[in-house]
């Protein structure tokens, strides 16, 4: 779906290299300032700041759509980020080969949290055939809440669950890639712009990870791509 840039006092180009630089590099919405006015473009860290909140979520509905298909193995966990210095639970899947299924940032890491996540994951990529977790008593209940659901209502099979001390590497690996990134963001002051921001990450790793229909192109044109 194209991005409607209307209102936006700059061409679209220079939003979109904007955004894509933000949630590629490890940099402060200071430090993009300088680099924007440095390639002649004056425009303050506030906007840059509206700019991926505004457009990083719309990027990352386009990209979920237009990804390759993923395996049916998949693992999932969760991490931390801090949000007005409290911090709040990032949960992410991927697939066995690494390729990202989904995310949610979340306030609280509990039973409503983890059903919720499965049900957005399932819905955007199909059901599993078994998901890798780790000993977390509230991700094996939300899994579970949602096998119940599948099967009393015939909408899909029941996904095997296997629960593991310690997840494998792939995983790990990929959460320490978003928090590379996320670290010198100096905190975020407010969740709906954390969770903004977090999926211009995750649109670029997938990127990274040549998982979009586009990949033969440089990042910065596939990222362009799914602006429309």
């Amino acid at each position: 779906m194209a991005i409607d840039f209307k209102g936006v006092h700059y061409p679209k180009a220079v939003v979109l290299y904007a955004v894509f630089f933000y949630v590629r590099y490890a940099v402060s919405y200071r430090d993009l300032e300088e680099i924007m006015a440095e390639r002649g473009v004056v425009v303050d860290h506030a906007t840059l700041n509206r700019w991926v909140v505004k457009f990083s979520p719309l990027i990352a509905e386009n990209a979920q759509s237009g990804k390759r298909a993923t395996a049916s193995s998949w693992r999932m966990d969760e991490t931390y980020i801090r949000v007005r210095g409290k911090w709040t639970y990032l949960y992410r899947a991927v697939d066995r080969n690494g390729q990202t299924l989904h995310f949610m940032l979340s306030e609280r890491r509990d039973l409503a949290a983890a059903r919720r996540f499965f049900k957005q994951a399932i819905g955007r990529n199909g059901g599993p055939d078994r998901v890798r977790i780790d000993k977390s008593g509230a991700n094996l209940a939300g899994l579970m809440a949602v096998n119940v659901i599948l099967k009393f209502t015939g909408t899909g099979h029941i996904v095997t669950i296997r629960q593991v001390k310690y997840l494998k590497n792939i995983l790990e690996q990929d959460h320490r890639f978003i928090k590379r990134i996320t670290g010198p963001m100096m905190g975020f002051k407010a969740f709906h712009s954390a969770a903004a921001t977090i999926a211009g990450i995750e649109v670029d790793h997938m990127i990274r990870k040549r998982q979009l229909a586009a990949n033969d192109l440089p990042a910065f044109q596939q990222f362009a791509v799914l602006a429309g």
